[in-house]
């Protein structure tokens, strides 16, 4: 969002200036507008006549909306130009040809849901919005990475927290028994496994499953190699991550929009 704050700033300063200059705020013009139309009032001797609005009665309309709402959808005006401007909003990612996952997006959420079955096996991903990298490094990560060059700390690992990434919830379950669930990272080109889990169906006493094993990192490497095998002969590889990635980038910039228009409609009220 780095550079929607840039162009953020920029032209809230040119709606501000633009205000300035046409000597009155914009929606005064906009009353103008709708009192244009001519009404009907009662003349001295019972005859109706037309009657234009006066100016003083715009103004009295104007003054029931709140200047501070006022000068807020105007801010959000320009905030919804801007994101209407921008490329990412209304572009749509297609999805590869052997894509393994039916998607279900639902406006207005910050998830998606994938959907699939393998031989007997149902398959459901839940896909959260990206953390993104633009590249500014905090101060403070600096210095840890500094740090940890000078300990000779793993690259591999020192690498990871500078790239964009999305995090996936696995579930794999087979009829009505218990599911694995597994919390993974999705980095360019990798897929990491944070935790793996085995739940009980819903409904039933999830004391009788309580112990979830060890955290994944302390299991046998050959095992940890095997489970990264397991997903991705089910669809969780780095193609389909990847595909992911920018498909909730792009999703990030349609409901940011939705959400500004949102909120421009309650303060229009």
């Amino acid at each position: 969002m780095a550079f929607f704050a840039v162009i953020r700033r920029a032209s809230s300063s040119a709606v501000h200036l633009a205000a300035r200059a046409a000597g009155r705020p914009s929606h005064v013009q906009s009353f103008g507008r709708v009192m244009s139309k001519q009404t009907l009032v009662s003349g001295r001797e019972g005859v109706l006549l037309p009657h234009v609005a006066s100016s003083s009665f715009s103004s009295s309309a104007i003054a029931t909306k709140p200047t501070s709402d006022v000068s807020l959808l105007k801010v959000i005006d320009a905030e919804i130009k801007c994101a209407e401007e921008c490329d990412d909003h209304d572009r749509v990612e297609g999805i590869p040809e052997r894509f393994p996952f039916d998607i279900q997006d639902e406006k207005g959420m910050n998830i998606i849901t994938l959907k699939r079955t393998y031989q007997d096996e149902y398959i459901e991903v839940v896909v959260s919005m990206p953390s993104l990298v633009t590249g500014d490094e905090p101060e403070d990560t600096k210095e840890a990475n500094h740090q940890d060059d000078e300990d000779g700390g793993d690259e591999d690992d020192a690498e990871k927290p500078t790239q964009s990434s999305i995090p996936i919830t696995v579930n794999i379950s087979k009829g009505d028994g218990p599911s694995l669930e597994f919390s993974c990272t999705a980095y360019p080109d990798e897929v990491v496994i944070d935790a793996m889990s085995v739940r009980e169906i819903k409904g039933s006493d999830e004391e009788m499953i309580a112990y979830e094993g060890p955290d994944f990192n302390d299991l046998d490497e050959n095992l940890q190699k095997a489970f990264h095998k397991y997903l991705e002969l089910r669809g969780i590889s780095a193609m389909t991550t990847n595909f992911l990635h920018e498909y909730m980038i792009n999703k990030d910039s349609r409901e940011y929009l939705f959400w500004l228009k949102n909120l421009k409609q309650f303060f229009e009220k």
